[in-house]
């Protein structure tokens, strides 16, 4: 039976003071990288509320309360601050929504192992669990998962699994490393990290909201109001701090759409939507978003988002058919993940046209995959079986 790898860390220090939180971050400011993570909860509230942080250093391992009263998290600020300072993460991007809530600023320079996992081949989207199981041997234990980190004292148990989040992660990070140095893939990972360092891509903008209700329908103005009513929403719940379907569910909003309620009666009748929410400053507060929303001229609302007609081309769907057998066939020979390559998306636009300016024609996935995928939909190259496996057929100008 194999044995768990013994690996000597330190003890997990908790701090809960403004001044044990500004000495500690003076010493890990010295450090070449620091790992982190986060505890929270988010079901009773919009924004995350924050419970622990965890940062792990060569030599000591610290939790930081997020809870503890009149904690200061600036020095924290400045560490994420630090370009000399990596700051290592998995699966980073519920912990990078919380701190660009909370400091208005993203921790640079970041790294993610999730991201370095897809690149070095181990899959789309690796737990972390098994990600340290597969580098260092180690089983990670998961039983605290699902708890409740808001409560206070934590328990010795909780503040050990907290630990192991951050301690066994310098260990993932620097075996990463080593594999996309040895095989050259370094800079590949640079590139999605990069790409993870825009605020904008991680901000909600409560006017796109209604293109995630998928209305099926080609009513602009139905859609116009939608809009209104998914942004009115969103803002609310914000302001709020409570979760958005607790303000008005998703059915409500489209429902609301397409009767367009003009009276507390009439929104009282919606499915969903309780006397006391239409009768009170929320529901007068939605009717006049609605009646804005009613008043706008044709130029100003929406079109589709995903019209099925006839000025929506679909791609060929053999031609996107063979481009997914393509890439997975050139994933598994680069041994990289597929997903981080190319989505269902970017295969149907590149069916539709092949963009030489587009993400899959530059960077490494054009080496990996656009190049080929290019020469497939030029006819240059066709796919073929031989001894059981799939092989690439370059017409002569390839050869």
């Amino acid at each position: 039976m194999a044995r768990t790898p013994k690996h000597s860390f330190p003890a997990p220090r908790l701090v809960t003071t403004s001044e044990d939180l500004s000495a500690t971050v003076t010493r890990l400011r010295s450090e070449p990288f620091v790992t982190v993570d986060t505890e929270f909860m988010r079901e009773r509230t919009y924004w995350p509320e924050l419970c622990l942080v965890q940062v792990a250093g060569r030599e000591e391992v610290v939790l930081i309360d997020a809870l503890a009263p009149d904690l200061d998290l600036t020095p924290l600020a400045e560490l994420f601050d630090n370009c000399d300072v990596v700051k290592v993460f998995h699966a980073a991007r519920q912990d990078m929504e919380i701190f660009l809530h909370l400091f208005d600023r993203l921790p640079s320079p970041v790294f993610d192992t999730q991201v370095a996992a897809m690149v070095a081949g181990y899959g789309d989207q690796v737990g972390y669990d098994n990600l340290v199981g597969a580098l260092t041997g180690a089983a990670i234990d998961k039983s605290h998962r699902f708890t409740d980190w808001s409560a206070r004292p934590l328990s010795e148990a909780q503040l050990a699994y907290a630990a192991a989040d951050v301690t066994w992660l310098r260990l993932v990070y620097q075996a990463l490393v080593k594999q996309l140095a040895r095989e050259g893939r370094t800079e590949w990972v640079a590139a999605e990290q990069a790409a993870m360092a825009d605020p904008a891509r991680l901000r909600v903008d409560p006017q796109k909201q209604w293109e995630k209700l998928r209305a099926r329908t080609g009513n602009r103005r139905m859609l116009g109001i939608l809009r209104a009513i998914a942004a009115w929403r969103e803002e609310e719940a914000q302001a709020a701090n409570i979760p958005r379907q607790r303000l008005l569910k998703d059915e409500s909003l489209l429902e609301i759409a397409a009767t367009v309620p003009h009276t507390a009666e009439a929104l009282a009748r919606v499915r969903g939507v309780s006397r006391g929410f239409a009768e009170g400053k929320m529901g007068a507060a939605l009717r006049e978003v609605i009646a804005k929303a009613e008043a706008l001229p044709e130029s100003e609302l929406p079109r589709p988002t995903r019209a099925k007609g006839q000025d929506s081309p679909k791609p060929p769907a053999a031609l996107v058919a063979l481009l997914k057998v393509l890439l997975v066939h050139q994933c598994e020979r680069h041994d990289v993940a597929p997903k981080l390559v190319a989505s269902s998306d970017d295969l149907d636009a590149f069916a539709l046209d092949p963009d030489p300016s587009g993400p899959l024609l530059s960077g490494w996935r054009a080496e990996v995959f656009g190049k080929e995928a290019l020469a497939l939909c030029e006819g240059r190259l066709s796919l073929g079986v031989e001894k059981g496996q799939l092989c690439l057929n370059h017409g002569q100008e390839e050869a």
